[in-house]
Protein backbone atom coordinates (compact mmCIF):
# COMPACT_ATOMS: atom_id res chain seq x y z
CA UNK A 1 0.00 0.00 0.00
CA UNK A 2 1.54 3.22 -1.06
CA UNK A 3 1.53 6.25 1.28
CA UNK A 4 -0.97 8.10 -0.36
CA UNK A 5 -3.23 5.74 0.14
CA UNK A 6 -2.25 4.42 3.53
CA UNK A 7 -2.54 8.32 5.13
CA UNK A 8 -6.31 7.76 5.00
CA UNK A 9 -6.32 4.82 7.84
CA UNK A 10 -3.28 7.09 9.71
CA UNK A 11 -6.40 10.21 9.64
CA UNK A 12 -8.70 7.82 10.30
CA UNK A 13 -6.69 6.90 13.50
CA UNK A 14 -5.89 10.39 14.54
CA UNK A 15 -9.45 11.20 14.11
CA UNK A 16 -10.47 8.56 17.22
CA UNK A 17 -7.64 9.92 19.16
CA UNK A 18 -8.97 13.75 19.29
CA UNK A 19 -12.71 12.12 19.53
CA UNK A 20 -11.27 11.15 23.14
CA UNK A 21 -9.13 13.94 23.15
CA UNK A 22 -12.42 16.27 23.18
CA UNK A 23 -13.44 15.04 26.39
CA UNK A 24 -12.89 18.20 27.86
CA UNK A 25 -16.09 19.47 26.57
CA UNK A 26 -17.56 16.80 28.67
CA UNK A 27 -16.41 18.69 31.44
CA UNK A 28 -19.83 20.32 32.29
CA UNK A 29 -20.94 17.23 32.93
CA UNK A 30 -18.33 15.83 35.41
CA UNK A 31 -18.33 19.11 37.09
CA UNK A 32 -21.73 19.23 39.21
CA UNK A 33 -21.15 15.40 40.20
CA UNK A 34 -17.96 15.66 41.02
CA UNK A 35 -18.69 19.18 43.70
CA UNK A 36 -21.22 16.86 45.54
CA UNK A 37 -18.81 13.85 45.37
CA UNK A 38 -16.03 16.52 47.45
CA UNK A 39 -18.97 18.43 49.44
CA UNK A 40 -19.78 14.84 51.13
CA UNK A 41 -15.89 13.91 51.54
CA UNK A 42 -14.60 18.14 52.78
CA UNK A 43 -18.37 18.54 54.52
CA UNK A 44 -18.64 21.91 52.17
CA UNK A 45 -20.76 23.35 50.08
CA UNK A 46 -19.56 22.97 46.81
CA UNK A 47 -20.83 24.01 43.45
CA UNK A 48 -19.36 23.24 39.95
CA UNK A 49 -18.22 27.11 39.84
CA UNK A 50 -16.11 26.05 42.68
CA UNK A 51 -13.82 23.62 40.18
CA UNK A 52 -13.96 25.90 37.27
CA UNK A 53 -10.00 26.37 38.14
CA UNK A 54 -9.74 22.63 36.98
CA UNK A 55 -11.25 23.04 33.47
CA UNK A 56 -9.51 26.70 32.96
CA UNK A 57 -5.93 25.37 33.89
CA UNK A 58 -6.50 22.35 31.52
CA UNK A 59 -7.10 25.10 28.68
CA UNK A 60 -4.66 27.90 29.50
CA UNK A 61 -1.51 24.89 30.01
CA UNK A 62 -2.28 23.62 26.10
CA UNK A 63 0.03 26.11 24.08
CA UNK A 64 2.57 25.40 25.94
CA UNK A 65 2.97 20.94 25.94
CA UNK A 66 1.63 21.83 22.24
CA UNK A 67 4.71 23.74 21.50
CA UNK A 68 7.42 21.38 23.58
CA UNK A 69 5.07 18.27 21.83
CA UNK A 70 5.78 19.90 18.54
CA UNK A 71 9.14 20.10 19.08
CA UNK A 72 9.66 16.56 19.72
CA UNK A 73 6.82 15.57 17.46
CA UNK A 74 8.92 17.51 14.16
CA UNK A 75 12.25 15.76 15.26
CA UNK A 76 10.63 12.32 15.93
CA UNK A 77 7.71 11.79 14.87
CA UNK A 78 4.25 11.48 17.09
CA UNK A 79 4.09 8.27 17.95
CA UNK A 80 6.08 8.50 21.50
CA UNK A 81 4.38 12.42 21.50
CA UNK A 82 0.63 10.98 21.02
CA UNK A 83 1.52 8.12 23.72
CA UNK A 84 2.64 10.09 26.32
CA UNK A 85 -0.10 12.52 25.98
CA UNK A 86 -2.77 9.54 25.92
CA UNK A 87 -1.19 8.17 29.00
CA UNK A 88 -1.40 11.68 31.02
CA UNK A 89 -4.94 12.27 29.28
CA UNK A 90 -6.01 9.11 31.71
CA UNK A 91 -4.03 9.72 34.54
CA UNK A 92 -5.71 13.27 35.09
CA UNK A 93 -9.31 11.49 34.54
CA UNK A 94 -8.05 8.51 37.00
CA UNK A 95 -6.96 10.90 39.44
CA UNK A 96 -9.86 13.42 39.18
CA UNK A 97 -12.50 10.44 39.96
CA UNK A 98 -10.26 9.58 42.97
CA UNK A 99 -9.44 13.11 44.61
CA UNK A 100 -9.73 14.16 48.27
CA UNK A 101 -10.13 17.54 47.69
CA UNK A 102 -10.62 20.89 45.71
CA UNK A 103 -6.63 21.71 45.18
CA UNK A 104 -6.43 17.72 44.52
CA UNK A 105 -8.85 18.18 41.56
CA UNK A 106 -7.68 21.07 40.42
CA UNK A 107 -3.92 19.72 40.15
CA UNK A 108 -4.70 16.37 39.03
CA UNK A 109 -7.36 17.76 35.90
CA UNK A 110 -5.48 20.69 35.47
CA UNK A 111 -1.88 19.90 35.12
CA UNK A 112 -2.18 16.12 34.07
CA UNK A 113 -5.11 16.31 31.46
CA UNK A 114 -4.23 19.22 30.95
CA UNK A 115 -0.74 19.01 29.33
CA UNK A 116 -1.80 15.50 27.75
CA UNK A 117 -4.81 17.75 25.70
CA UNK A 118 -1.73 19.88 24.48
CA UNK A 119 0.80 16.75 23.31
CA UNK A 120 -2.19 15.03 21.60
CA UNK A 121 -4.52 17.57 19.99
CA UNK A 122 -1.24 19.83 18.72
CA UNK A 123 0.61 16.12 17.31
CA UNK A 124 -2.78 14.58 15.61
CA UNK A 125 -3.67 17.64 13.91
CA UNK A 126 0.04 18.63 13.19
CA UNK A 127 1.01 15.27 11.39
CA UNK A 128 -2.76 14.84 9.77
CA UNK A 129 -2.20 18.27 7.25
CA UNK A 130 1.77 17.02 6.48
CA UNK A 131 -0.04 14.23 4.90
CA UNK A 132 -2.61 16.32 2.85
CA UNK A 133 -0.64 18.84 1.07
CA UNK A 134 -3.86 18.83 -1.22
CA UNK A 135 -6.49 18.84 1.18
CA UNK A 136 -5.14 20.62 4.39
CA UNK A 137 -8.11 22.76 4.66
CA UNK A 138 -10.58 19.91 4.46
CA UNK A 139 -8.50 17.69 7.05
CA UNK A 140 -7.47 20.38 9.31
CA UNK A 141 -11.20 20.98 9.65
CA UNK A 142 -12.29 17.78 10.22
CA UNK A 143 -9.46 16.85 12.88
CA UNK A 144 -10.87 20.10 14.86
CA UNK A 145 -14.44 18.89 14.03
CA UNK A 146 -14.08 15.38 15.64
CA UNK A 147 -12.14 17.13 18.77
CA UNK A 148 -15.56 19.15 18.87
CA UNK A 149 -17.81 16.28 18.59
CA UNK A 150 -16.96 14.66 21.38
CA UNK A 151 -19.09 17.27 23.24
CA UNK A 152 -22.26 15.47 21.62
CA UNK A 153 -20.70 12.21 21.96
CA UNK A 154 -19.73 11.56 25.63
CA UNK A 155 -22.49 13.34 27.52
CA UNK A 156 -24.84 11.04 27.53
CA UNK A 157 -22.44 8.30 27.55
CA UNK A 158 -21.28 10.20 30.98
CA UNK A 159 -24.86 10.80 32.21
CA UNK A 160 -26.03 6.70 32.18
CA UNK A 161 -22.23 5.75 33.71
CA UNK A 162 -22.62 8.17 36.53
CA UNK A 163 -26.10 7.61 37.24
CA UNK A 164 -25.42 3.43 37.81
CA UNK A 165 -21.96 3.04 38.80
CA UNK A 166 -21.07 6.85 40.09
CA UNK A 167 -19.09 9.86 39.48
CA UNK A 168 -15.71 8.11 40.73
CA UNK A 169 -15.94 4.81 38.86
CA UNK A 170 -16.69 6.82 35.61
CA UNK A 171 -14.41 9.25 35.65
CA UNK A 172 -11.84 5.81 36.22
CA UNK A 173 -13.60 3.99 33.61
CA UNK A 174 -13.44 6.89 30.63
CA UNK A 175 -9.98 7.61 31.92
CA UNK A 176 -8.84 3.80 31.26
CA UNK A 177 -10.62 3.90 27.89
CA UNK A 178 -9.51 6.79 26.81
CA UNK A 179 -5.90 5.71 27.62
CA UNK A 180 -6.01 2.71 26.24
CA UNK A 181 -7.26 4.35 22.81
CA UNK A 182 -5.08 6.95 22.41
CA UNK A 183 -2.04 4.92 23.56
CA UNK A 184 -3.28 2.26 21.10
CA UNK A 185 -3.87 5.10 18.26
CA UNK A 186 -0.26 6.88 18.95
CA UNK A 187 1.19 3.44 18.72
CA UNK A 188 -0.22 3.14 15.16
CA UNK A 189 0.82 6.11 13.95
CA UNK A 190 3.67 7.31 11.29
CA UNK A 191 5.72 10.57 10.94
CA UNK A 192 5.13 11.84 7.61
CA UNK A 193 8.38 11.99 5.74
CA UNK A 194 9.81 15.66 5.04
CA UNK A 195 8.11 17.52 1.91
CA UNK A 196 5.66 14.69 1.11
CA UNK A 197 3.18 15.18 -1.67
CA UNK A 198 1.00 12.46 -3.09
CA UNK A 199 1.16 11.06 -6.26
CA UNK A 200 -0.46 13.05 -9.19
CA UNK A 201 -1.06 16.15 -6.73
CA UNK A 202 0.49 19.82 -7.86
CA UNK A 203 -1.08 23.05 -6.11
CA UNK A 204 -3.56 24.99 -7.16
CA UNK A 205 -3.28 28.91 -7.59
CA UNK A 206 -5.44 29.41 -4.52
CA UNK A 207 -3.22 27.76 -2.23
CA UNK A 208 -0.30 29.92 -1.20
CA UNK A 209 2.99 27.76 -0.10
CA UNK A 210 5.47 28.13 2.01
CA UNK A 211 8.95 28.38 -0.19
CA UNK A 212 10.59 27.06 2.02
CA UNK A 213 10.37 25.52 5.65
CA UNK A 214 10.65 27.91 8.46
CA UNK A 215 11.90 27.37 12.37
CA UNK A 216 9.95 29.04 14.50
CA UNK A 217 12.41 31.68 15.39
CA UNK A 218 12.34 32.77 12.11
CA UNK A 219 8.74 32.40 11.46
CA UNK A 220 8.79 35.32 14.39
CA UNK A 221 10.59 37.14 12.54
CA UNK A 222 8.10 37.33 10.05
CA UNK A 223 5.04 40.59 9.45
CA UNK A 224 2.72 37.36 8.08
CA UNK A 225 3.09 35.69 11.76
CA UNK A 226 1.83 38.73 13.48
CA UNK A 227 -0.67 39.80 11.23
CA UNK A 228 -1.63 35.51 11.51
CA UNK A 229 -2.02 35.38 15.13
CA UNK A 230 -3.74 39.07 15.48
CA UNK A 231 -6.23 37.80 12.95
CA UNK A 232 -7.21 34.28 14.94
CA UNK A 233 -7.61 36.66 18.00
CA UNK A 234 -9.57 38.72 16.77
CA UNK A 235 -11.57 36.04 14.73
CA UNK A 236 -11.84 33.22 17.49
CA UNK A 237 -12.80 36.39 20.52
CA UNK A 238 -16.54 36.69 19.86
CA UNK A 239 -17.38 33.04 19.85
CA UNK A 240 -15.27 32.24 22.82
CA UNK A 241 -17.24 35.07 24.51
CA UNK A 242 -20.39 33.38 23.44
CA UNK A 243 -19.20 29.79 24.63
CA UNK A 244 -18.23 31.40 27.91
CA UNK A 245 -21.61 32.61 28.31
CA UNK A 246 -24.13 31.26 26.02
CA UNK A 247 -27.12 29.60 28.32
CA UNK A 248 -27.44 32.43 30.41
CA UNK A 249 -27.22 35.06 27.38
CA UNK A 250 -30.51 33.05 26.10
CA UNK A 251 -32.17 32.91 29.63
CA UNK A 252 -31.73 36.54 30.24
CA UNK A 253 -31.65 38.33 27.24
CA UNK A 254 -34.61 36.77 25.46
CA UNK A 255 -36.05 34.89 28.05
CA UNK A 256 -35.57 31.06 27.52
CA UNK A 257 -36.38 28.53 29.30
CA UNK A 258 -33.30 26.58 30.87
CA UNK A 259 -34.06 23.50 28.19
CA UNK A 260 -34.79 25.90 25.33
CA UNK A 261 -31.01 28.01 26.62
CA UNK A 262 -29.34 24.26 26.63
CA UNK A 263 -31.10 23.47 22.82
CA UNK A 264 -29.64 27.07 21.85
CA UNK A 265 -25.85 25.72 23.71
CA UNK A 266 -26.14 22.81 21.52
CA UNK A 267 -27.01 24.53 18.22
CA UNK A 268 -23.76 26.44 18.58
CA UNK A 269 -21.40 23.59 19.71
CA UNK A 270 -23.24 21.68 16.41
CA UNK A 271 -22.27 25.12 13.96
CA UNK A 272 -19.37 25.33 15.37
CA UNK A 273 -17.97 21.72 14.56
CA UNK A 274 -20.29 22.33 11.43
CA UNK A 275 -17.94 25.52 10.55
CA UNK A 276 -14.60 23.51 10.84
CA UNK A 277 -15.17 20.80 8.49
CA UNK A 278 -16.95 23.30 5.71
CA UNK A 279 -14.40 25.98 6.08
CA UNK A 280 -11.76 23.66 5.75
CA UNK A 281 -13.24 22.10 2.89
CA UNK A 282 -13.83 25.84 1.18
CA UNK A 283 -10.55 26.78 2.38
CA UNK A 284 -8.77 24.24 -0.12
CA UNK A 285 -11.07 25.59 -2.97
CA UNK A 286 -11.37 28.91 -2.49
CA UNK A 287 -7.97 29.74 -0.79
CA UNK A 288 -7.67 29.81 3.48
CA UNK A 289 -7.44 33.77 3.83
CA UNK A 290 -10.76 34.46 1.44
CA UNK A 291 -12.49 32.00 3.55
CA UNK A 292 -11.53 33.03 7.09
CA UNK A 293 -12.89 36.95 5.43
CA UNK A 294 -16.10 35.19 4.99
CA UNK A 295 -16.09 33.77 8.58
CA UNK A 296 -15.23 37.68 9.62
CA UNK A 297 -18.75 38.51 8.00
CA UNK A 298 -20.54 36.15 9.44
CA UNK A 299 -19.19 36.95 12.94
CA UNK A 300 -20.05 40.41 12.60
CA UNK A 301 -23.37 39.93 11.27
CA UNK A 302 -24.09 37.58 14.31
CA UNK A 303 -22.83 39.87 16.60
CA UNK A 304 -24.66 42.81 15.26
CA UNK A 305 -27.80 40.77 15.02
CA UNK A 306 -27.80 40.08 18.86
CA UNK A 307 -27.21 43.81 19.59
CA UNK A 308 -30.54 44.79 18.38
CA UNK A 309 -32.83 41.68 18.46
CA UNK A 310 -35.48 42.38 21.25
CA UNK A 311 -36.85 39.74 23.08
CA UNK A 312 -40.13 38.78 20.43
CA UNK A 313 -37.30 38.44 18.06
CA UNK A 314 -36.37 34.37 18.79
CA UNK A 315 -35.30 32.85 14.95
CA UNK A 316 -33.11 36.17 14.51
CA UNK A 317 -31.62 35.33 17.92
CA UNK A 318 -31.08 32.01 17.14
CA UNK A 319 -29.35 32.34 13.65
CA UNK A 320 -26.80 34.86 15.15
CA UNK A 321 -26.02 32.12 17.27
CA UNK A 322 -25.46 29.98 14.64
CA UNK A 323 -23.63 32.23 12.74
CA UNK A 324 -21.00 32.79 15.57
CA UNK A 325 -20.74 28.78 15.77
CA UNK A 326 -20.11 28.85 12.14
CA UNK A 327 -17.88 31.85 12.28
CA UNK A 328 -15.57 30.40 15.55
CA UNK A 329 -15.17 27.00 13.88
CA UNK A 330 -14.18 28.06 10.56
CA UNK A 331 -10.89 29.97 12.28
CA UNK A 332 -10.10 26.73 14.31
CA UNK A 333 -10.55 24.74 11.07
CA UNK A 334 -8.82 26.89 8.90
CA UNK A 335 -5.93 27.76 10.31
CA UNK A 336 -3.59 24.32 11.03
CA UNK A 337 -3.42 24.54 6.95
CA UNK A 338 -2.77 28.16 6.75
CA UNK A 339 -0.19 27.74 9.51
CA UNK A 340 1.67 25.11 7.09
CA UNK A 341 1.09 26.54 3.92
CA UNK A 342 2.68 29.94 5.53
CA UNK A 343 5.41 28.52 6.97
CA UNK A 344 6.23 24.82 5.57
CA UNK A 345 5.27 21.79 7.30
CA UNK A 346 9.16 20.81 8.08
CA UNK A 347 8.27 22.83 11.69
CA UNK A 348 4.15 22.99 11.77
CA UNK A 349 4.20 21.19 15.17
CA UNK A 350 6.11 24.10 17.05
CA UNK A 351 4.92 26.72 14.36
CA UNK A 352 0.94 25.93 15.17
CA UNK A 353 1.56 25.63 18.82
CA UNK A 354 2.56 28.96 19.03
CA UNK A 355 0.41 30.02 16.34
CA UNK A 356 -2.44 28.79 19.36
CA UNK A 357 -1.43 31.53 21.35
CA UNK A 358 -3.75 33.38 19.51
CA UNK A 359 -6.45 31.33 20.38
CA UNK A 360 -5.97 31.38 24.13
CA UNK A 361 -5.45 34.99 24.22
CA UNK A 362 -9.10 34.95 22.49
CA UNK A 363 -10.20 33.11 25.38
CA UNK A 364 -8.75 35.21 28.22
CA UNK A 365 -10.40 38.34 26.38
CA UNK A 366 -13.92 36.89 25.14
CA UNK A 367 -15.18 35.68 28.38
CA UNK A 368 -14.09 39.10 30.28
CA UNK A 369 -15.66 41.23 27.74
CA UNK A 370 -18.86 39.86 29.19
CA UNK A 371 -17.64 40.22 33.00
CA UNK A 372 -16.48 43.57 32.25
CA UNK A 373 -19.09 45.01 30.44
CA UNK A 374 -22.26 47.05 31.78
CA UNK A 375 -24.98 45.01 29.54
CA UNK A 376 -25.34 42.02 26.91
CA UNK A 377 -25.59 45.07 24.06
CA UNK A 378 -22.07 46.53 25.12
CA UNK A 379 -20.40 43.27 25.36
CA UNK A 380 -21.63 42.69 21.91
CA UNK A 381 -20.59 45.91 20.30
CA UNK A 382 -17.23 45.96 21.85
CA UNK A 383 -16.53 42.34 20.09
CA UNK A 384 -17.86 44.02 17.15
CA UNK A 385 -15.14 46.42 17.19
CA UNK A 386 -12.33 43.49 17.63
CA UNK A 387 -13.76 41.88 14.92
CA UNK A 388 -13.61 44.55 13.00
CA UNK A 389 -10.20 45.12 13.92
CA UNK A 390 -9.54 41.38 12.21
CA UNK A 391 -10.71 42.86 9.18
CA UNK A 392 -7.45 45.29 8.97
CA UNK A 393 -5.59 42.35 9.57
CA UNK A 394 -6.96 40.36 6.90
CA UNK A 395 -6.87 43.00 4.24
CA UNK A 396 -2.79 43.45 5.53
CA UNK A 397 -2.21 40.20 5.04
CA UNK A 398 -4.25 39.86 1.11
CA UNK A 399 -1.93 43.21 0.56
CA UNK A 400 1.30 41.40 1.87
CA UNK A 401 0.61 38.09 -0.12
CA UNK A 402 -0.56 40.16 -3.42
CA UNK A 403 3.22 41.64 -3.09
CA UNK A 404 4.77 37.91 -2.51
Amino acid sequence: MSLTQKRWILLAIGCLINLCAGSIYAWSVFAAPLAERLAAITQTTLTAADLATAFSLANGLSPIPMILGGYFNDKLGPRRVIMMGGALIGLGLVLSGLAQSVQTLILVYGIFYGLGLGLTYGCVISNAVKFFPDRRGLIGGLTTAVYGACSVIIPPIANVLIANVGISQTMIIIGIAFAVIIVTGGFLSERCPDNFRPEGWTPKETQVIATRNYTWSEMLKTRTFYLMIALLMCGATAGMMMFAQAATIAREQMGFTAAAAATVVSLLAFFNMSGRLVAGYLSDIMGRLNTLGLALVFSAAGLFTLSAVSAGDQLLFIAAFCALGIAFGAFLGVFPGFTADAFGTAFNSVNYGIMFCGFSAAGIIGPNIMRVMPDYTSAYLCALAITAAGFIFFAALKLFNKKQ
